[in-house]
């Protein structure tokens, strides 16, 4: 009899205590609990670690090779595990050349649907592209001049990998003297040996001719030789000029441009015979980009307007512009914008063919004085980017440059033939470029013979079905163009589930980390119905999820803690969130019954004159939106998920203010200006990219709290004693580190066909520094343990040093008391880093100028550890600050002074202001979902604060 649950005896990772837990299968199961409690350990680093490790063991020895090393996780016994999926943050490719559409495989099926009904049209003339006789093709080569030399060829192979000596073979055997083989013209006769792993291309040689009257008659038996051999395509090399390829199969009849037979591959950017040859399928190409070159238009020349030109170390390309604009007879002293542009063109473009006089002086005083053809600031960047074998650079020089649309393709990824090929007067790229809705609208509206209804129907149901799971979960204002590397760890999560809704397995257990992240309200019913029904096909779903929908749909809530870090991994309750509710002990369980609950504010902060502005913003799907900021309050922006919140705030309000405020390479989104920008003197973004890329960076290095650790130890007598100066503590330079790992702590050691193996370091045992080091300490610890302590612990152990405790109290302040000093930053979660960010800007003294911006900053969150983190920004704002929030969280829309809210919809649907005012103010908008959200949860809040008010006067008069 199988067992009924999954049984974990003795689970002992990160900061587990051991702990015992029986999970019931085919059930949707929520763990929840504070941020750091273990609820991540119990789910990804116990079950599924455990559920890949023994499929893995399951496989051939030959298999596992491929698939890596499998560590046993630390816990007794776990009985009743089936086979595990993990669908996490983190696992959709960052490549550009992935996109929605090729993640959920929706794209691999448009290719096909394409391929077998789809029907080529010419580019120039849009008649559809029709079969040729051979008497239109031999019409067409007539056609070139007389004494035009050309020669016909047989493909007999395209593009297909191997050797291919039988068709060498036979070639030699039928007679065959010349054949073209990859472009390069060789004799049958010769040895030819080709890579096998390589693809080739072989083409015969059926005759050589020079047009003149009368060789119709063996041009045309030439053609129909070619076509028997090439199975109906033949190609024309019509010498020094271009190639013209002809098919019985596919042709313009007025201009002759033909297609090969359509496959599938034809429209696969990511395939040489689909890409667009200019930017290989990318859809962008890297170009020096005006607007950086030049980020203020209001400077002179003489002020260094031209931001690559910048005179640094040389006076080489000040001396350079200098001599063209006394060539040209240009003034350096007035605003570029007021400089012609004819006479503007010549420094962007270059002088052509016309020759300048250069005179230079270098750093020794040698003159070089001569004449030369002055290339231009925009071609200098672009040749410098290209030639350069230097990293250092060629960064600096990409500072100027952006990713702009292929002028080939359009930003379309594929060649001219693909983009041919259309279905209803679409073509692959356009349809590509729908939303989610819109391309069910598409699909269902689609015109189809009854022939080509047979044949595409097993294709449409499966792309329809694909789009109906992206729907299903909330990604409905997605395209099937959109790089998979710009979507939210959300997004990706939810498109992954879609996915594995598709594949409909039974009988599996799958893992998720917080689904709902980066989803509106609203949306959240849809998601929950998608969980319920992978349930519902016998699977078993382990969410580590803090919403509150999510925790009282579920069939079994477990709730772990107490706390976080060393005071969390025990299991609080482990039953149905009803009974958790009724469990004093369970810290979520009086959150969910309202016992406990984040209260509204006493009073709205009362709004000034003083506001940013951005006027008619109008990037992505913003339309000629224009947006107050208030200074001063706590603002947050919502709406639906793609509603343009991102694009209003990230990619528009910030880089518009960065870029006015420091130098670097900020390009906002389309918008016509921004006004009040004199309200601030900084702009911070806290976003959720790592803190670092590497375990050397950590929350201790990050908040600069290190330094001053160093220099306590810098301090200590011994120290002084030895000569050791703040240097000798840091495990990055030479001196106090251990020299046989470089201050890792660990030695990867590379294994070949098997996976990299990273032991603790033989000499320093993983403690990163030198015994010499290690023997200076303060307070009976060496730098190693102190890196080793929790932030609450550091805090206790630097009680005394108050500049040091002020740095570790904000780090405990937003919830991070439970990350260790030196953990590396390479694993810590983007809400973590997020909140490392956040602790470092905290600890430094504002003068009440500054603008804050978080996105989405309660990701990871539990409930608890979002009331402390908008205390924190609540002290952000009492101090004279601009707090700036995009939000979904109710908890933190209903305390904010100001909202935004945009919408109505996603995508195509969205981009306008529905709403701003106070939360009080947004409830009453009938046209907001937001609105009607927080509507309820004000409602709620007041009905829990009244109770709690009657619950502390009972307990007075007792």
């Amino acid at each position: 009899m199988p067992s009924k649950y999954i049984t974990i005896q003795g689970a002992k990772a990160h900061n587990l205590k051991n702990i015992d837990v029986n999970i019931p299968k085919n059930k949707l199961v929520v763990l929840t609990g504070l941020s750091g409690s273990g609820k991540s350990s119990l789910a990804f680093d116990t079950i599924y670690a455990e559920g890949q490790r023994r499929y893995v063991e399951s496989l051939s020895a030959y298999a596992r090779q491929f698939l890596g090393q499998m560590d046993k996780p630390d816990v007794d016994a776990i009985e009743g595990l089936s086979p595990a999926i993990s669908i996490d943050q983190k696992t959709t490719s960052k490549n550009p050349r992935s996109t929605v559409g090729t993640v959920t495989e929706i794209y691999d099926y448009l290719r096909l649907l394409f391929a077998r009904i789809g029907h080529p049209t010419c580019p120039k003339h849009g008649v559809e592209i029709t079969s040729q006789t051979v008497e239109q093709m031999v019409d067409r080569i007539m056609e070139y001049p007389e004494r035009t030399k050309m020669q016909i060829l047989a493909p007999v192979v395209s593009g297909r990998k191997g050797e291919h000596v039988k068709v060498f073979e036979k070639l030699k055997q039928e007679g065959y003297v010349r054949i073209r083989v990859d472009k390069e013209m060789r004799e049958v006769t010769e040895e030819i040996k080709l890579e096998k792993n390589k693809k080739h291309s072989v083409e015969v040689v059926i005759d050589r001719i020079v047009v003149k009257e009368g060789i119709e008659g063996r041009l045309s038996d030439s053609i129909e030789t070619a076509l028997a051999l090439g199975e109906g395509k033949i190609m024309v090399d019509v010498i020094g000029q271009e190639e013209i390829t002809f098919s019985e199969n596919h042709a313009c009849p007025i201009c002759g441009f033909s297609i090969e037979e359509l496959e599938p591959r034809l429209f696969s950017f990511n395939s040489p015979y689909g890409a667009c040859p200019t930017c290989d399928g990318l859809g962008t190409n890297l170009e020096v980009d005006l607007d950086l070159v030049i980020p203020n238009w209001d400077k002179s020349l003489n002020e260094h307007a031209l931001a690559p030109w910048e005179p640094i170390s040389s006076q080489y390309y000040p001396q350079l512009l200098k001599s063209v604009c006394d060539h040209y007879d240009i003034d350096m002293d007035i605003p570029v914008k007021d400089i012609p542009k004819e006479k503007m063109d010549k420094i962007l473009y270059g002088s052509g063919k016309e020759k300048i006089h250069f005179h230079y002086v270098n750093d020794f005083g040698n003159v070089r004085d001569n004449h030369i053809m002055f290339e231009g600031v925009v071609h200098n960047v672009a040749r410098r980017y290209k030639e350069t074998s230097s990293d250092f650079i060629r960064e600096n020089l990409e500072k100027y440059m952006a990713q702009k649309n292929c002028p080939t393709c359009k930003g379309y990824r594929l060649k001219e033939e693909a983009l041919a090929v259309r279905i209803n007067g679409k073509h692959i790229s356009e349809v590509t470029d729908f939303s989610i809705v819109e391309a069910q609208s598409f699909f269902q509206a689609l015109d189809l013979s009854e022939k080509e209804i047979q044949i595409a129907k097993m294709i449409l149901k499966e792309i329809s079905d694909r789009l109906e799971f992206l729907n299903n979960v909330g990604l409905d204002y997605l395209t099937l163009s959109r790089s998979s590397g710009t979507l939210s760890g959300g997004e990706a999560q939810r498109i992954r589930l879609a996915t594995q809704i598709g594949s409909a397995l039974t009988g599996v257990l799958y893992v998720l980390d917080e689904p709902s992240i980066g989803l509106h309200q609203r949306d959240n019913d849809r998601l929950i119905g998608t969980l319920q029904r992978m349930r519902d096909l016998d699977n078993t779903l382990i969410v580590v999820e803090h919403d509150e929908d999510t925790m009282l749909a579920a069939d079994w809530l477990i709730d772990i803690g107490p706390g976080a870090g060393e005071h969390g991994g025990e299991i609080v309750a482990s039953d149905t969130p009803e009974k958790v509710m009724d469990n004093e002990q369970s810290l979520t369980g009086q959150y969910l019954s309202g016992k406990k609950f984040i209260p509204l504010p006493a009073k709205r902060r009362k709004k000034d004159k003083r506001v940013i502005e951005v006027v008619g913003a109008e990037e992505n799907n913003l339309q000629k939106v224009s947006a107050k900021f208030p200074i001063g309050l706590m603002t947050v922006v919502t709406g639906v998920s793609g509603s343009g919140k991102s694009t209003l705030v990230n990619e528009i309000l910030y880089k518009a203010l960065a870029k006015e405020l420091y130098t670097g390479k900020h390009k906002p989104g389309k918008h016509k200006q921004v006004n009040g920008i004199e309200h601030i003197e900084k702009v911070i973004d806290i976003d959720q990219s790592p803190i670092g890329r590497t375990p050397r960076s950590n929350p201790a290095t990050y908040t600069g709290v290190f330094d001053d650790i160093r220099e306590v130890f810098a301090q200590t007598n011994e120290a002084k004693v030895r000569g050791y100066k703040k240097g000798r503590f840091s495990f990055n330079v030479k001196g106090g580190r251990c020299e046989a790992c470089h201050g890792d702590g660990i030695i990867k050691i590379e294994m070949h066909f098997l996976p990299d193996v990273y032991v603790p370091c033989e000499v320093c045992h993983g403690s990163r520094y030198n015994r010499e080091t290690l023997e200076v300490k303060y307070k009976g610890k060496n730098i190693s343990e102190v890196l080793g302590l929790t932030i609450e612990e550091a805090l206790e152990f630097f009680a005394n040093i108050p500049k040091i405790k002020r740095k570790l109290q904000t780090i405990f302040d937003v919830g991070l008391g439970y990350i260790k000093l030196g953990q590396p930053a390479t694993t810590l979660s983007g809400g973590e880093a997020q909140r490392v960010k956040l602790a470092s800007e905290l600890h430094r003294r504002s003068n009440g100028k500054s603008f804050y911006i978080l996105d989405e900053p309660t990701t990871g969150l539990h409930v608890d550890d979002i009331s402390r983190l908008l205390n924190v920004l609540q002290r952000l704002v009492d101090n004279g600050d601009t707090v700036l929030i995009i939000e979904h969280n109710l908890d933190v829309i209903k305390t904010a002074d100001h909202i935004i809210d945009l919408g109505p919809e996603g995508g195509a649907g969205g981009g306008k202001i529905i709403a701003t005012g106070t939360p009080e103010q947004i409830a009453k908008k009938e046209n907001s979902y937001t609105g009607k959200y927080l509507k309820n949860v004000l409602e709620r809040d007041r009905q829990r604060m009244e109770a709690s008010i009657k619950r502390k006067e009972q307990l007075a008069t007792k």
